[in-house]
Formats: structure tokens, sequence, C-alpha cells
């Protein structure tokens, strides 16, 4: 039997191993990502991307790499990195730069430290921007050679991740002006895909690859040089001026920042971590034609995801409801019409994924539009009723009704074949993914022996998110004035609560099994699945106040957030994706659960273990996940290596937890911000928070301690907005 399964996991590992990351990377540099709208680079310390073969470098739009190289010489020689910051912002990339000693035929000609490179870079509008602020510091007069190296690979973005393809396109390169090169590559889907490279000042010397200066520095005299590089698709003007582009980026985050609640806090430390969120799911959200959508993360998921941003738009629902409006808008325009077996889809599902690269076109994979997701669709209807609640847009309401209900026909038709009530998954395609829950890796999904769970699977949270879907979808018909349809949701909704009770808890491992397997099986492992469920509601209090205690056991708590599954499990790896590491956004839903039940006092562990997390990590940044080794005294949390970061559920966590530290709900139609038992543990210090809405109106409020109570200053109402204690 173990051989057998043996096997079978590494056929699973097979079918799989395409879609893995790599982690190779050539120079050892560190990195950071730039990002706006569908355009972003990944670009290391120094500003250089490419430089010393680091393969998953570039600059990115649609899912094509437009450009793969970008390398900084000085006096013909990598300059030394004095220091690099991403901005608080996230709009730039600063480094600060300097030149090594240079010597020719055994002398010296540039004493080290003689120039001082402040060079920044930026996305915006389809186009990647960098400035070179260059001073002489020394006392000599230099003639300075420097030079710009660049080119253009149009690898797709899977291929960057590691995929070999056996044909490629054709890429063309032209020297359209003495400060301009063009870079036009003919796909094999028939696409011309085009890169204009334009710089500023004219150089000396221009080639298809490079660009040649000689700058005459006085003593204490600086010169500027720009560089552009513009994806033809993104509408760039590679003309625009560097302070143009950077003064407007400014102003649209002004303007972004005012249209939000905002959250501030006493403890400086947590002010700068919420910040840092704040920040990224700005920068992660891209303005599509249906509205604001939260993009995965990057670098590899920097597109369209439907589990993802229902989620991410399901924490930061209480702080900025239009981008849960956009997220309904735009995955109702992509919700499957009919049937397609290599995408995995059915009429009315959810989109999974979307891709726009030259791969996904051909279908050497199957992401151009997947629905490989078994929980995105009941995940939509639920995040549809709590948009309505906190905002009463019932005209919206009435425009996404039609896929509501598309969704629940489908929660009740092909998401249930076997007509048993629950929500089950079996991909249709060998190219898709074998698992379709969250927790999608191959080997996530075990029974006790650690034997692979073969499906149909009925996962354990889907059957909570279908629970919570019918109850939010049964208020929206009452909204809409279908009186009979809202009684037999509500119905639904208890048939299979009490169904669900019976068949997935395990007495004998106190919490409910991660799945049912394709022969009703129960998976009895212990995993954070079952906590994750109690934010909606399903489980009886008294079984989500075991979980709640279980999963903050030293079998599942590390010190710095629950792991995803128990350490007692067979399957346990601290260092695996989804059996044993850590999950920002997954510890943020179990919150939200504790919660539902009023056990706020258990929020504050986790609150707490993550934001200890967040400060040890690069920018005060929680990734996409980290290690779930036991928290040691004097030691950082292990890291993961290929994370995300930044992710858009992850950077959601901490302000979703705070929300549910404090107890908030609203209600659109009474105008009402309730905080149900509020805690203010002593990281937090005393919050203020402005212009937090209620349908049409909006308050301004101060939280502080009072010995064992919080009690709220309401500073400012408007639009006959309320604050109340519960």
């Amino acid at each position: 039997m173990g051989s057998a399964h043996s096997r079978e996991a590494i056929t699973h590992e097979r079918e799989e191993v395409d879609f893995l990351i790599s982690t190779s990377n050539g120079s050892g540099r560190a990195h950071e990502t730039l990002k706006h709208d569908d355009a972003f680079a990944v670009i290391d310390t120094h500003g250089d991307i490419g430089a010393f073969g680091d393969r998953g470098d570039g600059f990115f739009f649609s899912d094509t790499r437009y450009l793969s190289r970008l390398e900084l010489l000085v006096a013909r020689n990598a300059p030394l990195l004095l220091g690099s910051t991403l901005d608080a912002t996230d709009l730039q990339l600063c480094a600060d730069l300097t030149n090594p000693d240079v010597y020719a035929d055994g002398a010296l000609q540039l004493r080290k430290d003689a120039i001082h490179i402040y060079r920044t870079s930026y996305v915006r509008d389809g186009a990647i921007r960098q400035r070179l602020h260059l001073t002489n510091h020394s006392n000599d007069d230099l003639e300075l050679t420097v030079s710009l190296v660049f080119d253009c690979d149009f690898s797709d973005i899977f291929e960057v991740r590691g995929m070999r393809r056996e044909k490629r396109g054709t890429v063309a390169r032209h020297i359209q002006s003495s400060q301009s090169v063009i870079y036009a590559y003919k796909g094999l889907d028939d696409v011309i895909r085009r890169t204009a490279v334009h710089l500023e000042p004219e150089p000396i010397s221009l080639t298809e690859t490079a660009a040649l200066y000689c700058l005459h520095l006085p003593p204490k005299h600086s010169a500027k040089i720009y560089f552009t590089a513009a994806a033809e698709a993104g509408h760039a003007h590679p003309s625009c001026s560097y302070v143009k582009g950077l003064r407007d980026a400014h102003r649209t985050l002004r303007r972004a920042e005012h249209e939000t609640t905002e959250v501030s806090v006493s403890n400086p430390e947590l002010d700068a971590v919420l910040k840092r969120a704040a920040s990224d799911l700005r920068l992660l959200t891209t303005n599509t034609e249906d509205g604001p959508y939260p993009y995965a993360g990057t670098p590899w998921y920097s597109t369209t995801f439907g589990r993802d941003a229902l989620i991410t738009a399901l924490q930061v629902m209480w702080l900025d409801p239009a981008m849960a409006r956009g997220v309904l808008r735009r995955l109702a325009r992509f919700q499957a019409q009919s049937h397609d077996a290599d995408a995995d889809a059915q009429p009315g599902k959810i989109l999974h994924e979307m891709r726009g690269g030259e791969m996904a076109a051909l279908r050497e994979i199957p992401f151009g539009r997947y629905y490989g997701s078994v929980d995105s669709t009941p995940l939509f209807v639920l995040v549809a009723g709590a948009y309505l609640q906190t905002t009463g847009d019932s005209d919206f309401l009435v425009e996404i009704w039609p896929a509501v209900l598309r969704a629940l026909d489908w929660i009740d038709g092909p998401g249930d074949p076997d007509g048993d009530g629950f929500v089950e998954y079996a991909r249709e395609t060998k190219s898709g993914l074998s698992n379709q829950g969250w927790k999608d890796s191959h080997d996530a999904i075990f029974h006790r022996d650690g034997s692979l769970a073969q499906g149909p699977i009925a996962i354990v949270e889907v059957q909570a998110y279908v629970y919570a879907a019918k109850v939010a979808a049964a208020r929206m018909a009452y909204e809409l004035g279908e009186l009979a349809r809202a009684e037999n949701l509500l119905r639904q909704a208890e048939t299979l609560r009490v169904k669900f009770e019976r068949d997935f808890w395990c007495e004998d491992i106190g919490c409910y099994a991660l799945a049912l397997d394709g022969e009703k099986k129960r998976v009895d492992v212990r995993s954070s699945n079952s906590a994750h469920l109690l934010f909606t509601g399903i489980a009886e209090p008294q079984r989500a106040a075991r979980i709640a205690q279980q999963v903050l056991s030293a079998h599942f708590f590390s010190g710095w957030g629950i792991r995803t599954i128990a350490t007692s499990e067979t399957r346990y790896n601290p260092m695996s994706y989804h059996n044993g590491s850590v999950w920002p956004h997954d510890n943020a839903m179990i919150a939200a659960g504790f919660s539902h039940y009023g056990l706020n006092d258990l929020i504050q562990p986790i609150f707490d273990g993550l934001l200890d997390a967040a400060q040890e990590m690069d920018q005060r940044r929680l990734p996409e996940l980290f290690c779930g080794f036991r928290r040691r005294a004097g030691r950082a949390p292990i890291l993961y290596p290929v994370a995300c970061a930044p992710q858009a559920w992850a950077s959601g966590s901490m302000l979703h937890i705070l929300g549910s530290l404090l107890g908030l709900s609203i209600d659109a139609k009474s105008r009402t911000i309730t905080l149900k038992s509020p805690r203010l543990p002593a990281s937090i210090g005393a919050i203020s928070i402005r212009r937090l809405r209620a349908g049409g109106g909006s308050a301004d409020f101060i939280l502080r301690r009072k010995y064992e109570t919080v009690i709220a200053d309401v500073t400012d109402s408007r639009g006959g907005a309320k604050v109340i204690m519960a």
C-alpha cells in the first residue's frame, strides 16, 4: 500500500510540476516589486534588471516580460550599493550607489566614493521610468563614462517561472532615433508586442542594446539621465517626463487615501505595519474597466484571481467597500456561461484565474480563463451579501443579482454532481489543478495515514461558505422582494447545517474533518480549515469553542501564527506550502471566526504573533506565507523561499484581524457602526478611525482603554451615522 501511495504522489507531482516556481537567481541581490495597474517590475536593490543572470527580474505587462535587462555601469564597472529602500507609498525604489576603485593599466583612475548616484525607479501607465542623479563629490574635474545596457526577450510569465517551450516567436530590434530603440516580438499567437526605450539627454552612442554617456563633472556638480521603457499595450508615452509621471502618481495616491477609511494607532510599530499593509493593497489594486480589483500578488500572481480577490475584498470591506464592488462586477462579467472541460468550467461558476500572455492564448497552459476553484462561487455570493449589508447599494444588487442566481444554480447543480448536498470538486482536465480549495497543492488533502484523498472531494470550509452564501442570498432576496426565494434559501441553509454537523464532525480528533473523499469517507486530519470556517457561523457554539482552543495549542500555534495543519499529522512539514506553514490570511479568517462566536479574547495571540512576525520582515510586510517552525527567543520567523510579497490577502490580514478585535459590524440601512465586546490589546494602544462609512453616513471616532473596558469618543458624524457599543 505504501508504494502505491508513493507512485500516486509522484504522478501528481509530474502532472503539476510545470506550474511550480523556480527559486534560481544569479546575483544574490535583494529584489523589490513596483506595480501600477497591469504593469509591474521585479527590480534588484541597485535598480538593475537581469544583472548577473537574475532570471526572474523584468518589467512585465499582461503576463509578458517587456524588459529583460537593464544594467548600469559607471566607468565600465558595476556601482557599489550604499543603501536602497522602497518608499512608504510603494511608488518608488530609491537606491544610493557609488563607484568602486577604477584602475586602468595598473594605475588608479577613479577613487572609490568619488561619485554619488541617486537612482530612482517607478512604474506608471505601462512604463518603467528611471532617473540617475550623479554628483561628483571629489575635488577633481571628472570625465565620467556612464553606460546603460538593456534588452527585451518578451518571455511569457510562465517561461520566466521555469517552463520550457519548444518554439518561440521572433524578436526584432530597431534604432528609431538617436534617443530611442524599438523592440518588436511576433509571437506564435500572431500578436505583435512592442517595447519603446527612450533616453534623455541624447547619449553620445546608442546601439540596439546599450547607450553610452560621457559626462563632464566639475567638483560638486551633478548630471541627470532619464530612462524609460514602455510597453506598447500600456498606452504609455515615453516622452512623458519623469517628474510629471511621479507627480501624477502622488496625486492619484492622495485622492485614493481620501476616499478610503483612515486608521491610525498610537503604537508606532503597529502603525507602521498597518500603513505598509494599506500601501501594499493600493499597489496591488488595479483599475480595471469594472472598477478597482486587487491582483493576487507579485511577481507570479499579478493578475485577476477569483478566490484571492474575494477574500481580500471581504477582509477590507469595512475600510473600502468599493473594492468589493469592483471585484464582484468583474467576476460577474467573466462568470462561466457554458461547460468547458479544458478550463474546468461549468455554467455559473466563478473564475479562478485569468492570464493574458502568449502561452495562455495558445493554450500551452490552461489558465487563459480557468475556473478550477471550488470555493470562488460560494464566496462570490457571500461577498455580494456582505457588500449590500455594508453599503445598502441596492442598485448594484439589481445589477449583479442574475450572476448571484447563476452562482446558486451552480452550487445546487454542477457543484454537487451526486446530489448529496455537499459541493465537491474533481478536475476535468489533467493540466488543471488536482486540488481546488485554497490549499491547492497536490498533497494538501490527505488521510490520517498520509495517503492522498481521492475525489470527488468535498472540502470542509467550502460547505461553510455555501451555508453563509445561502443565508446572504436570502437577505438579498428579501431586499428585492423575492420572499418565497428567501425563505427557501434559509431552509436550504439550515438543512445543510444539520447535515454538515452530522457528516463532518470527528469526535476523536475534536474538530471537523478536513474533507469527505470520493467514497464519502472522512479525511480525519486536524487542519486550520476547521477553524477557518467559523466566521460563517455554521458550527455549533460548543464545537466552535473546542476548535478555537485546539488551534491555539502548541500543535497548531507556532508563536508567530496558526499552522495550516497540526504538528501531530503525518504530512506535517513546517517548510511545506500547505502542510504546516503559517498563512496570514488563514489566521485572519480564523480570528474573524473567533469574533463571530464572541471569543474576542482569543484573538490577541494571533494578532500579537503576526504583528511580531511583520516587524521581523523586510519592509514590515507580511508575505503570502512563512515556515511553521516553533518560535524561538531571539530568532525571526523562517521565510518560505518563493512566497509572494506583497500579496493581497496577506496585506489585508492585519486590517481584517483589527476589525475582528473590535467586534466591528456595519449596517447600512440603519447607518449603524457596532462595536461588540471590542478588545484593545496593549500592542494597539489607542486607535483613531476616520471616515468609516455606514450606508450614506460616516463617522470619526477614537477608541481607548479605560481600566478593563474600551471607550469610544465619537469626534464627528455625518449623514446620520451612529457608533454604538454592544
